[in-house]
């Protein structure tokens, strides 16, 4: 029966971060951003999910919507404030603008776990689920918000791969990927296409801070938590490779939910990251990285 549950709550946690991950690995491989504030982003969709469908009277539905905007916003003011400003600075040598961006997104994203912790404590929020009640699987009772939580995962992964693979928008996302340069000599803004590309990862990132916030609660006391998984997945996927992000989010969710059932969930994350350690001695470009 344990068994049976950990392979339910892994499956719907995993799910729930690859959609984080695929948002981390997306604007890197676009922009070549690794986005430090990413937890306190999902952690301040969740908080926003919960405030709304609470203290605001927005209700369920209306409190996940806000709190997924409130992702995107946060997600656009990180780039236009932090990002920005130091990826087109004249005072910056071009070669030391990787770890200025690294410096400048984690600071700010403590900036935001300090207000958040400030506004509304570090107590633990959980957001109202969507759908109440529970369903049996195999005799282990499962809430039904969990199993919506995979579902809505899936359809938001599955509607990233068609924008990707089906649209002008998406071929234009690949393109900048690959050849920024070239794509510029075709008529394309890159800053346009940037700024896009942080609300499509807002978006996810939001999507994914509200389930996280409606399974499992969420404080401001998560957001370092949040970003070592991220940036564990998609480290241990291959950095750029969003098949790699996906492997990586249900190894790291299993193992994580594999700690915590074996009675140790505050130090849930320790074996995620000494694989990661062995990961990056044994096969640095990950997974499914290219060398």
């Amino acid at each position: 029966m344990k068994f049976l549950q950990i392979l339910v709550d892994g499956f719907a946690i995993s799910s729930l971060y690859g959609v984080g991950a695929i948002g981390f690995t997306l604007i890197f491989g676009v922009s070549g951003v690794l986005n430090l504030s990413h937890g306190s982003i999902m952690v301040a969709a969740a908080i926003g999910a919960w405030a709304m469908a609470g203290d605001l009277g927005f209700g369920a539905v209306g409190g996940a919507a806000g709190g997924v905007a409130v992702g995107v916003a946060l997600a656009l003011i990180t780039y236009t404030l932090v990002v920005r400003p130091i990826q087109t600075s004249s005072r910056i040598a071009r070669e030391e603008k990787e770890i200025f961006v690294l410096t400048g997104t984690l600071l700010w994203g403590i900036m935001v776990q300090e207000a958040l912790a400030y506004l509304f404590t570090s107590n633990p929020k959980t957001v109202r689920p969507l759908i109440a009640g529970v369903v049996d699987i195999f005799g282990v009772r499962t809430p039904t918000q969990e199993i919506l939580t995979a579902l809505i995962s899936w359809a938001a992964i599955g509607l990233l791969w068609l924008l990707v693979n089906r649209t002008k928008a998406g071929k234009v996302l690949l393109a900048a990927s690959i050849n920024p340069r070239g794509l510029t000599l075709l008529g394309f803004e890159l800053p346009t296409i940037y700024f896009w590309v942080w609300a499509l990862y807002g978006l996810l990132a939001g999507v994914a801070g509200v389930l996280l916030g409606s399974f499992l609660g969420v404080s401001s006391d998560n957001v370092g938590q949040l970003t070592a998984s991220a940036f564990s997945i998609v480290v241990l996927g291959g950095l750029g490779s969003v098949t790699g992000s996906l492997i990586g989010a249900y190894v790291v969710g299993y193992l994580e939910t594999i700690t915590a059932y074996s009675g140790a969930p505050s130090i849930r994350t320790v074996p995620v990251l000494l694989l990661l350690v062995l990961v990056v001695y044994i096969r640095p470009q990950g997974l499914m990285g290219r060398r």
